[in-house]
């Protein structure tokens, strides 16, 4: 008899994904529903980056296995956009070319956290965090923050979390799931907290560079001292629509680089040789497929917060990036209709699934139990009928 490991046993399937399986399951089902519960741009992956792919094929160059960490043009190529759009230099030895930005994530964790190091966490949090963090057999340490002041934690905060066990901080700006981008200034502020705390690696998930709302993108690597001491996330499926490519990268000083090349090696090996060409084309190439991309989403944005602030109940900041609403409906706690009773956000995710046919997500999942995430990456038409389903859907629980 097959005997399956804790390990895995202690895992659940992330709601992202499991919400829009059973959306999935409806619409087979013949129901109509919308779903806004993935993050995933509805746009094509831009022409030229599909025809250097193509071309890469028709070369006969790309068949053979990859170095691990990367190809040495497309690690040169991470260099020169850090270094153009950013600021900031690096050597391509600080780059690994990875099978997503997610790999990248937890490639960094099992390198950095030994068991009982403790990771902070700001919350809401993107969906898989917490629980990298726990296969890494580390303790998460939850930042609380509320819909109120944006979603954003405060220095005074960070610093009252972190403890003699505290390894790493992990956080994403612009965010999944609330939107929210931290200004340079505030940056600077929880950089002055990790100047004092020299035992802390910060990772800094930036895959919605991108998709920012508000002006020109800023790194905690920027900040006086942090550049040697962060690990930059980022990838290519949200900012040029090519999730379904699976490539992203860690830029991380030279040791833990190494480190993370080393473990990589031991159960994936190198990136698709493919997908590489493909990003090469991308970060080198037009930017304005992906400024196009923004203005849209920029537009879908204000036209889901307007929809959300007509709902009373429902209280909801404005998102600065990426393409989510994370609205606070706990006002519909213990409220009922029909066979239906809200206790929780599961319960109300659930219920305007089955009864207003629009796929969300749970808060809890992100860390946060008062809200909902609905991702915007979807056509206005879509977006304006599950707006009012939603309002339809929630005015009906008393």
């Amino acid at each position: 008899m097959t005997t399956i490991s804790n390990r895995i046993l202690g895992i659940n399937e992330p709601q992202t994904i499991a919400m829009t399986q059973k959306s999935r399951d409806l619409q087979a089902q013949g129901i109509d529903v919308i779903s806004l519960s993935i993050g995933e741009p509805d746009f094509k992956t831009p022409l030229h980056i599909q025809e250097a792919a193509i071309e890469a094929i028709r070369s006969q160059k790309y068949f053979a296995y990859p170095p691990v960490a990367g190809y040495p043009d497309l690690k040169e190529a991470v260099c020169w956009k850090m270094k153009n759009d950013n600021g900031l230099d690096y050597s391509p030895n600080q780059v690994v070319i990875a099978t997503g930005a997610k790999q990248s994530v937890i490639n960094t964790i099992l390198c950095l956290v030994n068991p009982g190091d403790e990771v902070i966490l700001p919350a809401p949090f993107w969906v898989s965090y917490e629980l990298m963090v726990e296969m890494a057999e580390g303790v998460p340490v939850r930042i609380s923050t509320s819909v109120e002041n944006n979603y954003k934690f405060t220095p005074e905060q960070l610093e009252k979390a972190i403890t003699p066990k505290t390894k790493a901080f992990l956080f994403s700006s612009p965010c999944n799931p609330t939107g929210t981008v931290y200004s340079a200034a505030e940056l600077e502020a929880f950089a002055e907290v990790f100047r004092r705390h020299p035992q802390i690696t910060v990772i800094s998930d930036e895959i919605y560079e991108f998709i920012n709302f508000v002006g020109k993108h800023a790194s905690i690597a920027h900040c006086e001292g942090m550049k040697d001491r962060t690990v930059i996330i980022n990838g290519m499926s949200k900012g040029f629509a090519m999730t379904g490519w699976r490539l992203g990268y860690s830029i991380a000083p030279p040791e833990l680089s190494k480190a993370i090349e080393k473990m990589q090696s031991q159960y994936t090996s190198g990136a698709n040789t493919i997908a590489q060409r493909a990003a090469l084309a991308a970060l080198t190439g037009s930017r304005e497929p992906s400024q196009a991309m923004c203005a849209a989403f920029l537009k879908r944005r204000d036209l889901v917060i307007a929809g959300l602030k007509q709902i009373p109940g429902v209280e909801i900041n404005l998102p600065e990036g990426a393409f989510y609403a994370f609205p606070d409906i706990s006002s519909y706690f213990g409220k009922s209709w029909k066979e239906w009773h809200i206790s929780n956000a599961t319960d109300l995710a659930m219920y305007l699934l089955e009864v207003g046919h629009v796929a969300t997500v749970t808060g809890e999942a992100f860390g946060d139990p008062r809200a909902i995430r609905l991702s915007f990456a979807t056509s206005d038409e879509q977006l304006k009928i599950a707006v009012d389903r939603i309002h339809q859907s929630l005015i009906q629980l008393k």
